[in-house]
């Protein structure tokens, strides 16, 4: 009777084994879909944001036509995206960098940084960046995680089972959202 005591309770623990590491694995997984819900949710008031703060300089701006165009563009292309990791990630750099020439384009009219309307704007546009940035974190880490335990032994044997695909993360792909921008506290004038 003992040796079939004992093949039943390792099966017993087997099976509950198996049991624990599909559940976790399910769990990462809903927890990876969720943070990647919770970057659309940041995008989405993103590209909410960004038709007010075009039709606000608008007028400001008339001859800077081309530059407003390319953030309605980029915007609409964002909007569009609807694909992967990747794609998502490409479309929103291409926005990233039209608000950045946008931005860089207002700061040449005086009367546009006195607005209320404007810095209000701007002011809800870089807290939604900052959204942007820390859900886009919090994707990677869950994804990560959940890409590292689907590939770990011995929980990589159930990971067929529960269906776990890898993870894309989040990449930054555009150069301009790479480097590093100049800061100069310096108080001369630059010499030329």
């Amino acid at each position: 009777m003992g040796p079939i005591l004992f093949l039943l309770v390792i099966i017993v623990v087997i099976g509950l084994w198996v049991i624990s590491a599909y559940n976790g694995l399910v769990a990462l997984k809903n927890q990876t879909v969720n943070a990647w819900k919770q970057i659309d949710v940041q995008l989405k008031r993103r590209h909410d944001l960004i038709p007010n703060l075009v039709n606000t300089v608008k007028g400001s701006m008339a001859f800077e036509k081309d530059t407003l165009q390319a953030v309605i563009d980029a915007r609409s292309k964002a909007m569009a995206g609807g694909g992967g990791v990747k794609e998502t990630a490409a479309t929103e750099g291409l926005l990233t960098g039209a608000l950045g020439k946008l931005f860089v384009v207002m700061e040449r009219y005086p009367d546009l940084k006195s607005s209320q309307n404007v810095r209000d704007l701007q002011e809800e546009l870089s807290s939604t960046e900052n959204k942007i940035a820390f859900a886009r974190q919090l994707y990677n880490d869950v994804a990560t995680g959940y890409n590292t335990r689907q590939q770990q032994f011995p929980t990589n044997l159930v990971a067929g089972l529960a269906k776990a695909e890898i993870a894309e993360l989040w990449d930054i792909e555009d150069a301009a959202e790479r480097s590093v921008p100049a800061v100069d506290l310096s108080l001369e004038k630059p010499q030329g």
